[in-house]
């Protein structure tokens, strides 16, 4: 699971094997969890956060989806489908 990034108590990640997904963003706090799709950025699924939450998250995603689709790219070494 590599890490992407960190910010306050988000921790950013994808997993190793998930290429075959179109390409996406994990987040994790506590037990909490959500998956955010890159293009374009949009909410695909959440256990556990509030709306607040999920909203400053998004805000996050969104100032740092150039860096996810930069490592995305790197780790996979090509464009998901």
């Amino acid at each position: 699971m590599p890490t992407v990034l960190r910010i306050n108590k988000y921790r950013f990640f994808f997993f190793s094997r998930e290429n075959d997904e179109p390409i996406h963003i994990h987040v994790e706090s506590n037990d909490n969890y959500a998956k955010f799709w890159l293009e374009p950025v949009e909410l695909a699924k959440s256990v556990g956060y509030t709306a607040k939450e999920l909203n400053d998250i998004r805000k996050i995603v969104l100032e740092n989806v150039n860096l996810f689709k930069e490592k995305w790219y790197a780790y996979f070494g090509h464009q998901s489908s």
